[in-house]
């Protein structure tokens, strides 16, 4: 049965009538739909644009689809209708077109260097394997591959390249050539600096940003998913390495401290900026809203541009239609205005996920 919705549609601020019929979208009207939302805010439903349904919470890789989908069901249910997965230890392509899950993009395996990154996490290659590592890559994902950019190097005492710069930036050429776009994580000034003079297409969590890759990425249309909550969990970080590497604790607290002005400022320069929670290992699923508010009380980005961040830009960004003449039948709706109180995006009335009513948000 086609359903019928009403409200005020974001981005467009206006009262309209909204039809699904199927997954689909339309502005015609249907006879006989049913109403299954009359009133508040509707909205394309949200993303995460950084989360990890293959991995447990504690760091460990999953075992069974059903540990997937019990993770991206607790970020469903909180609203998020679309999650890239920047990155699993464990396949799951049956869970692309699942009816009751969010929409996926996937990347394959982390690509990272030998013995420098979560221990069963990645696919740990020398600089001689990365380019034929990350094609491998590409084909196990749908559209996205995942390189790790830096990690601790122990021989230095501090964080570090994955790799020499001409291996980085040749990863970046062959993920492009496999068709896929690539998205690094890398936390330090060094490696950030390779990955976006090489053409990344998005930077995960980005401390090491400068102003002048800023004004690169601005100029070069690379994304930035700051996944503020997982930068809060640098001081816990630095506490437990301090013994051994002082000067990586001193950096780690050095890139959480000043964090917040780098994502103002790559907002600020119309740096593309996506939410992103890194859920999976240390952080918790279901939090999309508070990274959301992260942004907006930390970054000092509107409200306005932080649903658009979480919600039809991100959408659009990863390929998934909102709420146009065609697009997927995705909504979120909320019986107050998130552009008032964003704090209103933790409790979404109805939420529609591929034209389907799901149960009432807890």
């Amino acid at each position: 049965m086609a359903l019928h919705v009403r409200g005020v549609l974001l981005p467009d601020d206006e009262v309209r009538d909204v039809w699904l019929v199927g997954d689909r979208v339309t502005f015609e009207p249907v006879p006989g739909a049913e109403t299954v939302a009359d009133g508040g805010f509707v909205l394309p439903g949200l993303t995460d644009a950084h989360c990890h349904i293959g991995i447990a919470r504690g760091g460990a890789p999953i075992t069974t689809l059903d540990q997937a989908r019990e993770l991206a069901r607790t970020d469903r249910d909180a609203g998020v209708l679309a999650i890239r997965d920047a990155g699993s230890p464990y396949p799951y392509p049956e869970l692309d077109d699942e009816p009751d899950l969010p929409r996926l993009a996937r990347a394959g395996r982390h690509v990272a260097p030998p013995k420098r990154y979560l221990r069963d996490i990645g696919v740990e290659v020398g600089a001689a394997e990365v380019a034929a590592t990350v094609a491998a890559q590409a084909a196990a994902g749908n559209g996205w591959v995942k390189l790790v950019g830096d990690w601790i190097d122990r021989g230095v005492g501090d964080l570090a390249p994955a790799w020499d710069a001409e291996t980085m930036t040749a990863a970046v050429a062959a993920a492009h050539a496999a068709g896929a776009r690539a998205a690094v994580h890398t936390f330090s000034e060094s490696a950030v600096e390779i990955m976006v003079r090489a053409g990344v297409d998005s930077v995960e969590h980005g401390t090491g940003l400068s102003l002048d890759l800023i004004d690169l990425m601005a100029r070069q249309g690379t994304a930035l998913v700051p996944t503020m909550i997982n930068i809060r969990t640098f001081g816990h970080i630095a506490e437990q390495a301090r013994g051994k590497f002082p000067g990586y604790a001193d950096h780690m607290l050095a890139l959480r401290d000043r964090f917040p002005e780098v994502v103002r400022a790559a907002h600020e320069a119309g740096v593309p900026i996506y939410v992103g929670t890194d859920a999976g290992g240390g952080i918790d699923h279901g939090l999309a809203a508070e990274e959301m508010l992260l942004l907006h009380e930390q970054a000092g980005m509107s409200a306005e541009d932080v649903l658009a961040a979480a919600s039809w830009r991100a959408r659009e960004w990863l390929g998934f239609p909102g709420l146009v003449e065609g697009g997927l039948a995705d909504l979120t709706v909320y019986s107050e205005d998130p552009r008032r109180d964003l704090r209103v995006v933790r409790t979404p009335s109805r939420i529609i996920l591929r034209g389907r009513v799901l149960p009432s948000p807890r």
